[in-house]
């Protein structure tokens, strides 16, 4: 039987919340240890510029508690890097959102930028932190993802989420040949943005090879229907059938 993906739990929503009110209730801190006390198997954070969510703070606080798989997300600003580098995490995941951008919206252009990323890359994992890279699910950008010293890649699943809501089911195609293709080039895979209760178990089921799945939005509005404990409990289900 395979090991089913593991659950890393994106935070930022409640340093959304916090942040909406100043002070610091909910404590980040206390919220992610308590994710972790409750299953989840990593803990995922995206700071940005302008610390509209999770503050650079809160980076340095969350490296020295957390004991599942810190995951931190971002685009490669020197900034960025320099953060990444101090507090190493386990994983870092790079994704091409400049400042301005509400939420990460698309995958990296790995064709067009990877001479770019290459560099990044390689410093990340000379100082022994996983690289993984956002990717929309297209085949011809797993294999150039895998030129860029990647460990794994993460695929951008809005548009399945999107399609399975309206009925169809055929959106995860594109994403089991990105899937199959990722095991062709030794690439690990991980997704992300828009998976729910609704649709995590098909996904979950139909993509080969899947490690981690990082979820944020739903699972905190989820949360506040059923509790966080219950609430990571069922996500945690949906991928172990």
């Amino acid at each position: 039987m395979k090991t089913p993906p593991k659950l890393s739990v994106n935070i930022n929503k409640l340093a959304t919340l916090r942040n909406a009110r100043g002070g610091n209730n909910p404590n980040i801190l206390a919220s992610a240890l308590k994710c972790e006390q409750y299953g989840a198997q990593g803990i995922t954070v995206h700071p940005r510029p302008d610390e509209r969510h999770i503050r650079f703070s809160d980076v340095a606080e969350l490296a020295q508690h957390i004991t599942t798989e810190f995951n931190i997300e971002g685009y490669p600003s020197n900034d960025f890097i320099e953060m990444v580098l101090k507090y190493r995490p386990a994983q870092v995941t790079l994704v091409p959102d400049p400042p301005h951008v509400l939420t990460s919206n698309n995958g990296w252009d790995c064709i067009a930028q990877g001479e770019f990323l290459k560099p990044i890359i390689d410093t990340f994992k000379t100082a022994g932190i996983r690289t993984s890279i956002f990717l929309n699910p297209e085949v011809e950008q797993v294999k150039a993802a895998q030129q860029t010293g990647a460990d794994r890649i993460e695929l951008y699943t809005e548009m399945f989420a999107s399609a399975y809501e309206n009925g169809d089911k055929n959106g995860i195609l594109p994403y089991v040949a990105a899937a199959e293709e990722a095991q062709k080039c030794t690439l690990g895979l991980n997704a992300g943005h828009d998976l729910s209760l609704e649709n995590l178990s098909f996904f979950a089921q139909e993509i080969p090879g899947l490690l981690e799945v990082s979820i944020g939005h739903a699972l905190i509005c989820d949360a506040l229907w059923y509790g966080m404990e219950n609430t990571i409990r069922m996500y945690r289900r949906c991928l172990e059938k």
